[in-house]
């Protein structure tokens, strides 16, 4: 028998949406509560390296995924020349194993739509726009209190809701992300029949010009620049129009691009943040995962992969351990922690060269160990 039988997972992004299914594949009778009103994944479209793809492989999702998806093995180098030129190509890491695609990109509600209907048909009792208001540990189980005043016992409690999660404070964690000083901005539109990968353009008068195809016809396009606040009270109409004159100093594909960025499309702008729970992600029988217990900058593109990973590691010690004692807490933080901590790091060593325009830095290395950390499962 698992070690919980039912359990309360708080937050439907990708990282609660994959633990649910997991736990409810295994017999545990699961609650997954989302504070919004719908399942949605945020942004443009999201970029899924390897080893996120071998965990989506394992819940059953892969076949959707790539059929909705865009995948590609090969990442082209820009520069930031009046002609886009393409001066080179780097093959990339299959961190997933050689019958995955080494990288795939698609939309964010996409992705969200598949999790969201294969956590149903798991099993899972899914609760939109319940708010979790405090949970109470008590030993061999936790009294948890929803936004309406009900109250409900569970055998634990995930904690996969984010940046600025709730379960993270009611366990008294103090970590919080933090800007890194750098942003992005993001836009999705059609996808012009020339861009069949990833193309990075580093330099020019911005840090990162880019795309990632998601689809047969659409791709996300964005720019990484110093993080401004005032941003933030743009309108739309605003936005499309700083975010087209920033895209007017890079050329070749994005000259086909710039066309859509117009004011009748949503235009995505986050700060880089991060941080990183520092210890184990438990307190009692409250767990935090995914970007509740760390975050880092997508220079790395491993965000969505690290939360995958931390699913599928606790759901594992879960069903097979007979009860939740240290054992089972020192077996997920020696599995996870040190490997989390090394891909956060090195998101925002990367981020910070570029800050520091630091020319000497050695990225092909960098990009290299972490991509031989992440190809052996978690």
């Amino acid at each position: 028998m698992p070690a919980v039988e039912r359990v309360l997972v708080v937050g439907a992004g990708v990282a609660g949406e994959a633990v649910a299914i997991f736990l409810a594949d295994g017999g545990v009778q699961v609650d997954l509560i989302e504070q919004k009103q719908q399942i949605a994944g945020l942004g443009s479209g999201i970029t899924l390296q390897g080893n996120a793809l071998r965990v989506l492989r394992e819940l059953g999702v892969w076949d959707e995924v790539s059929a909705r998806g865009y995948g590609f093995n090969v990442t082209g180098i820009r520069a930031p020349d009046p002609a886009g030129t393409l001066v080179g190509e780097v093959k990339d890491a299959r961190t997933g194993g050689p019958d995955l695609p080494a990288v795939l990109g698609m939309p964010r509600p996409d992705l969200a739509e598949i999790l969201f209907d294969r956590a149903l048909a798991a099993g899972v009792n899914v609760r939109l726009g319940t708010e979790l208001r405090d949970a109470t540990d008590e030993g061999d189980g936790v009294t948890v209190t929803f936004g309406d005043g009900s109250t409900e016992r569970y055998d634990l409690v995930i904690g996969a809701d984010g940046l600025h999660s709730r379960v993270r404070q009611i366990m008294g964690i103090t970590e919080e992300p933090k800007s890194t000083g750098m942003a992005i901005w993001r836009i999705f539109t059609p996808r012009p029949a020339s861009i069949t990968r990833t193309d990075l353009t580093y330099g020019g008068p911005q840090y990162i010009a880019s795309y990632c195809p998601t689809g047969e016809n659409s791709l996300y396009a964005y720019i990484v620049e110093d993080a401004s606040a005032a941003n933030f009270e743009l309108t739309n109409e605003e936005r499309a129009t700083l975010f087209r004159s920033l895209s007017e100093s890079y050329h070749g594909p994005w000259d086909e691009i710039r066309q859509y960025i117009t004011p009748d499309r949503p235009i995505n702008y986050t700060f880089f943040e991060t941080h990183l729970v520092d210890g184990p992600w438990n307190r009692g029988r409250l767990v935090i995962i995914g970007d509740a217990a760390h975050s880092c900058p997508p220079t790395l593109a491993q965000g969505a992969a690290q939360g995958l990973e931390d699913a599928t590691v606790l759901a594992e010690l879960l069903l097979a351990a007979d009860q939740v004692d240290d054992a089972l807490w020192q077996a997920f933080t020696a599995r996870r922690l040190e490997r989390a901590r090394e891909v956060v790091d090195a998101s925002v060593q990367l981020g910070q060269w570029l800050l520091d325009h630091n020319r000497e830095a050695d990225v092909p290395a960098l990009m290299g160990r972490i991509a031989g950390i992440v190809s052996q499962p978690a």
